[in-house]
């Protein structure tokens, strides 16, 4: 029996498509033996939604003064984006309860860190985040992309996972042992998208600014110190209430679409396949050797 008490169950947070925040709980209480590995012991940050989708959202790193005692937290310095640090208190989702309390708390998606308390500073693991160009084809190119990362990385050895996004990207993870640093992952991701850029000029960019691209963006900025991401299973604030899905590669066709992955398909596919994404936690493969490699091709690779 949960600890958490749902409010406002037939509150729709998605209008479109008449989604309440009661069909909201009963996904996240089914799917949390598949989710809650890839939470678990990362400093979480609550990204809320009141009034559901029209409503808009906030972000929320320090714990609420309301949060139970029996969800933990852990104090961390943070550089906020207008300029000094501060110690926060972040929550860490490492129960059901706790999942459910942020769904009681109006969190649709669940974000933490790359890396866990007892090693802050170490991520578990290297993302390629990959924004499509808003195209008919854009999510067709990124696929495209996402191979090319993963023959990229099979190049080094590494094996790596992928999802969607579950919003309009892809996201590659690289595990890693935890021996690297934000730099190094940073430093890893920055020079192979360049590499990758600088091979397949316009379908692969690095260019921030969208009036300037051309391509699918592989967002290396997304690996810096205290970046979340939404983790895997996660529903995403878009209509259809789609989640992000995990996907062997070779499921990873062109005819695959983010909105294809609603709740009930995520929870059919871990019953049926279990959590396909475990491995994506097991780390293992050392970063340095990699990357020295691809310094020393010099600037001119990147």
């Amino acid at each position: 029996m949960t600890r958490v008490t749902l409010s406002s169950a037939d509150r729709v947070l998605f209008p479109d498509d008449g989604i309440t925040k009661g069909e909201l709980f009963a996904y996240y209480e089914a799917i949390a033996p598949a989710i809650l590995p890839h939470l678990h012991d990362r400093p979480f940050t609550m990204k809320r939604w009141r009034e559901g989708l029209p409503g808009g959202s906030f972000f929320q790193k320090q714990a609420p003064k309301g949060m139970p005692d029996w969800i933990p937290r852990r104090t961390f310095q943070t550089w906020p984006r207008e300029g000094g640090s501060r110690m926060v208190d972040f929550p860490l989702v490492n129960s059901t309860d706790a999942l459910l309390w942020m769904v009681q708390m109006h969190c649709i998606d669940m974000n933490a860190w790359y890396s866990r308390v007892d090693k802050p500073d170490r991520p578990d693991f290297v993302l390629f985040d990959l924004d499509p160009p808003e195209e008919p084809d854009g999510f067709v190119q990124a696929i495209r992309v996402a191979h090319l990362i993963r023959e990229a990385l099979d190049g080094f050895g590494f094996r790596s996972h992928v999802k969607t996004s579950g919003a309009d990207g892809i996201h590659v993870l690289l595990p890693i042992a935890r021996r690297s640093g934000y730099d190094d992952t940073y430093a890893f991701a920055e020079l192979l998208s360049r590499k990758l850029e600088a091979e397949h000029p316009g379908l692969v960019t690095t260019e921030w600014l969208k009036k300037k691209r051309a391509g699918v963006l592989v967002d290396h900025r997304q690996n810096g110190h205290g970046k979340t991401i939404a983790s895997v299973y996660s529903v995403r604030p878009k209509p259809g209430a789609p989640v992000s899905t995990p996907l062997a590669w070779e499921e990873l066709t062109e005819d695959v679409r983010p909105r294809d992955f609603t709740m009930a398909v995520a929870l059919e596919r871990v019953e049926r396949l279990g959590d396909i994404f475990a491995p994506a936690l097991d780390g293992g493969q050392a970063l340095a050797p990699a990357l020295r490699g691809l310094r020393a091709e010099g600037p001119d690779a990147a």
